[in-house]
């Protein structure tokens, strides 16, 4: 971004200079006239304004600049000025200028007696506009923010409010103006100029690239801004400041994450550590499910006495095993983790797969700590501790405790919770859903989120990518992978925690308001990432979503043989941001030579429940056939003219029909009836057709989801 004519290094220059002199009196805030320097250094527009360390300089500043002025306490110790007193609007003449300097200095001191003070701020009144707030928070988790919502003291009590990853190019700092829910309140109302948006957009540009290129800037706040037809002027600025430098958070290449992530996932020899013949112990189940899985690479059991277990030679250290070793599964207590960490690391082995408990879940921080020090100091990459271990289908690979599962299949799946992957395991099982992998992160001592993420997009056996955490170690390499595999691949996350406040006590408006879940919401948004707000989506997700084809426009059209299936299901259109078509004419008549005179055209097609088998597959036909259409939502009511497993046969008939001429559309289903539209359903699903009995919701949602994706990868 050409912040303006100086040269960057000259801009910077000036604000190091401001920030320098801050530090130096150690202080943690810019004051306003400091504010306006780092302002006006990027070209962020502020209204004019002098300091004034007497009545009669703030009357000759306010005349200057002419009437109304505002007038505002500046101290470094005094960060809230509305509730010290320390502002006043509107400020009409010379004597209002007087007495509302001497005013503002009785108010101040009544407020904080030992406060610092520096003068009174005499500025500019702005006037009319829609008041709006820009700023800047810094995440734990995701590092810098910047943020953007209605201001003034709406903020607080509305907290609609959007934020984005730092920085921001012109388009997402566009996005943000449409990603409130006040959004309405910008394009003019009752008559009301609409504000200009190109002049917020580069307001929100600036700064965030303002804190990208300031790191010690922790909070800023732009509050209000008054935006109107002509442009967007900040009346107030506070910015916080922290010199205290972060460690910088370890991360490997890309290309390092892939070589270590292949080895780990698809190894050729695998070690396990703690290996047991004894029914019932963990050692014991891990080798059943490795064995008894299919799995053709070496095994490798790891017992100080035994000489062999389960027919497999064993060894009392890894250090013994003759050849390579691509992962070492832990199945030992705790405390004997560490030591035989390090033996893998003097053997060489890339990754260790830890599943005991008892480290950071239990209070053992520093056991945690220990086994990192070791993984970092050998280069081996930790999955765990505290899990059931992965699946990799492809290479028959149950290193888990947890019972085996051989349904191979495209869909790739992780969770932070042992309990969320059973029920991983359990639906995929039920629902004959198959799966790439299965994996448990557990306490993410090292590999995470965004790692699995980098193995699963050069993974060519994985095309879906299903994640569930309760939070993220770094949300920023998380969001930087993302947003390059959600290009290729979709990427479904549900993150837990999301009813809780999250927010944490902050000196600015922007950071109190930065609710933990809300930056989750908006950086998903921003990196393509598509959210599941419950269990049930993320499976019916990562079952649904790679077997429909890509649609090719917004255009969804409803057809139902039921009135009130064809409300909920336009209700559920609306909910998950899909635009039902405008039915045209000609395709309107086209529809009403298949359906009775009392029938429905439009969107919904109402065929009405009466019709015949020929009915549904002659408007199904044509659905497909037009090129306006770019996908069908089905809702099926059970009659005994046209039976579930009727309709099911006839939808995949016709949708075959169709592929054969190179017609493809995503095709949902919802069916009402009696049992037996369970089995049509089933076999619905099973070629190709998202389909759900005694639910309108779930089969939009599942449309809704792929279009998301869709959108975020610019397919549309």
């Amino acid at each position: 971004m050409n912040i303006q004519a100086k040269p960057a290094q000259s801009i910077q220059d000036e604000v190091r200079a401001v920030l320098d002199a801050v530090k130096a009196s150690g202080r943690t805030s810019l004051t306003a006239p400091e504010g306006k320097l780092v302002c006006d250094a990027y070209g962020i527009p502020v209204p004019k304004e002098g300091l004034a360390r007497s009545a009669a300089e703030a009357a000759k500043l306010a005349g200057d600049m002419g009437f109304p002025v505002v007038m505002k306490i500046v101290s470094p110790d005094i960060l809230h000025k509305t509730e010290a007193g320390g502002v006043i609007v509107g400020v009409a003449s010379t004597a209002e200028a007087e007495a509302a300097h001497d005013k503002i200095l009785a108010n101040a001191k009544a407020y904080k007696a030992d406060a610092r003070i520096e003068g009174i701020q005499v500025q500019q009144m702005l006037k009319g506009g829609q008041e709006v707030i820009i700023g800047a928070v810094t995440d734990d988790s995701f590092g810098k923010l910047v943020a953007f919502g209605l201001g003034g003291v709406l903020v607080e009590v509305l907290k609609d409010i959007t934020f984005r990853l730092a920085p921001i190019n012109h388009d997402e700092a566009l996005s943000m103006l449409d990603g409130i829910q006040a959004a309405e309140m910008l394009k003019g109302v009752r008559g009301g100029d609409p504000v200009n948006r190109e002049a917020l957009a580069d307001t929100l540009a600036r700064v965030s690239q303002l804190v990208t290129d300031f790191p010690e800037i922790t909070e800023l706040d732009l509050n209000p801004v008054f935006a109107t037809k002509d442009g967007a002027t900040a009346a107030d600025v506070r910015i916080v400041v922290d010199f205290e430098a972060k460690p910088a958070r370890f991360r490997p290449s890309q290309d390092a994450i892939v070589t270590s992530m292949n080895r780990i996932m698809r190894p050729e020899a695998v070690a396990v550590i703690g290996a047991s013949s004894e029914d019932g112990k963990i050692g014991n189940s891990v080798m059943k499910n490795l064995i008894n899985g299919g799995y053709k690479g070496q095994i490798y059991p790891i017992h100080p006495k035994a000489e062999e277990i389960l027919g497999y030679k064993a060894y009392r250290s890894v250090k013994d095993v003759p050849g390579a070793i691509d992962t070492a599964v832990f199945a030992i207590p705790a405390k004997f983790v560490a030591g035989a960490l390090v033996e893998c690391g003097e053997k060489g082995i890339p990754g260790a797969v830890l599943i005991p408990s008892g480290f950071a879940e239990t209070g053992n921080e520093e056991g945690q700590r220990e086994i990192q020090e070791i993984g970092r100091k050998y280069n081996i990459r930790l999955m765990g501790p505290n899990i059931y271990g992965f699946y990799y289908t492809p290479s028959n690979l149950c290193a888990t405790f947890c019972t085996a599962y051989d349904v191979k299949g495209s869909a790739a799946l992780s969770s932070q919770s042992g309990g969320i992957g059973m029920a991983i395991i359990g639906f995929s099982r039920s629902a004959k859903m198959g799966v790439s992998a299965i994996v448990g992160l557990g306490n993410k001592s090292d590999i995470d989120e965004d790692d699995l993420l980098t193995f699963f997009e050069q993974d060519d056996n994985t095309k879906i990518i299903a994640q569930h955490c309760e939070d993220l170690k770094d949300g920023r390499a998380f969001a930087e992978v993302a947003r390059r595999v959600s290009k290729k691949k979709p990427v479904i996350v549900l993150k837990a925690g999301r009813t809780s406040a999250g927010a944490k006590a902050a000196s600015s408006h922007t950071g109190a308001l930065a609710g933990n879940d809300r930056i989750y919401e908006d950086v998903f948004k921003q990196v393509g990432v598509i959210r599941a707000r419950s269990l049930r989506q993320l499976l019916e997700f990562a079952r649904g979503v790679p077997i429909m084809p890509t649609p090719k426009g917004e255009n969804v059209v409803i057809i139902t043989g039921a009135g009130g299936s064809g409300v909920l299901l336009s209700d559920a259109c609306v909910d998950n941001g899909l635009s039902l078509m405008s039915m045209p004419d000609d395709l309107d008549a086209a529809f009403r030579k298949f359906i009775p005179p009392f029938g429905a055209a439009g969107n919904p097609v109402d065929i009405t429940g009466g019709e015949p088998p020929s009915t549904y597959k002659n408007t199904i036909k044509l659905g497909l056939e037009d090129d306006r259409i770019h996908s069908i939502i089905l809702g099926y009511w059970h009659t005994i003219i046209t039976p579930p497993m009727t309709f099911a046969k006839l939808v995949v008939e016709a949708k075959e029909e169709m592929k054969a001429r190179g017609i493809e559309k995503p095709i949902v289903a919802s069916l009402a009836g009696d049992v037996q539209v369970e089995e049509a359903s089933e076999y619905l699903y099973a070629h190709g057709v998202p389909a759900y009995a005694y639910s309108t919701e779930l089969p939009v949602e599942v449309l809704g989801a792929k279009y998301k994706w869709a959108r975020g990868a610019g397919l549309l």
